[in-house]
């Protein structure tokens, strides 16, 4: 398969995962920004997290609330958990990787406030001790999976919301992942601001 072929057949595929969602991740998507909005406008905050690229992901929608998204606009209340290197790596080092997102939610989390978690297996312990700790401190959780939704699908309640790409590659699911939170970002907008 030469190169240009290769990319046809990504762009194929991420098609095919785009209209997978479409099926049903139009209503968890309009849900998860309805709690996002309702939590702002009570004085809570988001808090978000991932590891890898889910890392970036998270600090992408924390810094589209907390400066702007397509227009501007006063800021909103968001931290990304996986921003302050020297407190990961302080837990890391004096705790245990796991609990590089659970104690910042313990400390930084108050009832009303949102965890948005993201993470395309949905195993990795930290998210899951994370998740823990949201509903210690009364978050909501909203859950930006792929896969089966791993571990953190079963921990999750039924007040909280998953958003489950309907794919098993982590390629696809980030891609996916992006877009949600776009859509996210512009139905806050719209619910806060207008048009």
């Amino acid at each position: 398969m030469n190169p240009q072929e290769r990319i046809f057949q990504q762009f194929h595929l991420h098609q095919e995962t785009l209209e997978s969602c479409l099926n049903y991740l139009p209503e968890r998507i309009a849900r998860a920004a309805e709690v996002i909005t309702e939590s702002l406008l009570h004085d809570g905050k988001v808090l978000t997290c991932g590891n890898g690229g889910s890392s970036s992901e998270a600090q992408h929608f924390s810094s589209e609330l907390l400066n702007r998204f397509e227009r501007d606009r006063p800021g909103l209340p968001a931290i990304a958990l996986t921003g302050d290197v020297a407190a990961l790596t302080s837990i890391a080092n004096d705790a245990r990787f796991e609990e590089v997102f659970s104690k910042p939610v313990r400390a930084l989390g108050h009832p009303g406030d949102v965890l948005v978690l993201y993470t395309s297996s949905g195993n990795s312990p930290n998210i899951l001790e994370a998740a823990k700790a949201a509903r210690e401190r009364k978050l909501s959780v909203i859950a930006l999976t792929g896969k089966d939704g791993g571990a953190l699908a079963a921990l999750l309640q039924e007040e909280d919301i998953e958003i489950r790409v309907p794919s098993m590659s982590t390629a696809r699911i980030q891609e996916m992942h992006l877009l949600v939170t776009h859509c996210l970002c512009d139905l806050i907008d719209l619910s806060l601001f207008g048009d």
